[in-house]
């Protein structure tokens, strides 16, 4: 294979881990919980290495995560906004900056949160998505930190 030819290969297989991550930010800002969980590979892991107190440290497989986000949109309204892309030398590892500007629905309360995310990837899915967050922004939005540990309700 030339370099060129293997060039275009990594390309490719970035632009479509790129494409994941960008399908993740569109489905939680519209809502479809169901096909963001389609993103993710059958056991994938999600990871809250900031969470609170009493905050899952990690979900694991499409039925925990389900259960986890299927809520997400009755309590959050966001828009994700400033998205950046690092490279990797890994081309299916995706690292994003990126920030929302919401609000939580039933405290009117903004969201406005800065994330930086760590995504691993495999054949255009999400295998770990280590999720860097700040939890005061989360417990500020929904009033306190018993209801930010309790949003997936």
């Amino acid at each position: 294979m030339t370099n060129q030819m293997m060039t275009q290969e990594v390309k490719i297989v970035r632009e479509r881990a790129q494409q994941a991550f960008r399908n993740h930010l569109k489905h939680l800002s519209g809502g479809d919980i169901k096909a963001w969980v389609d993103l993710w590979e059958e056991n994938g892991v999600m990871e809250f290495p900031y969470g609170p107190a009493g905050f899952p440290d990690r979900k694991e497989g499409k039925a925990e995560l389900y259960d986890y986000m299927q809520n997400f949109p009755k309590h959050f309204e966001v828009e994700f906004t400033d998205l950046q892309f690092h490279l990797t030398i890994d081309p299916e590892l995706v690292v994003a900056e990126f920030n929302s500007i919401g609000k939580h629905r039933e405290t009117g309360n903004p969201y406005n949160q800065t994330y930086i995310s760590v995504v691993e990837t495999k054949d255009g899915l999400i295998t770990r998505y280590r999720d860097f967050w700040n939890p005061l922004v989360a417990i500020e939005s929904v009033g306190s930190v018993n209801d930010a540990v309790r949003f997936s309700e």
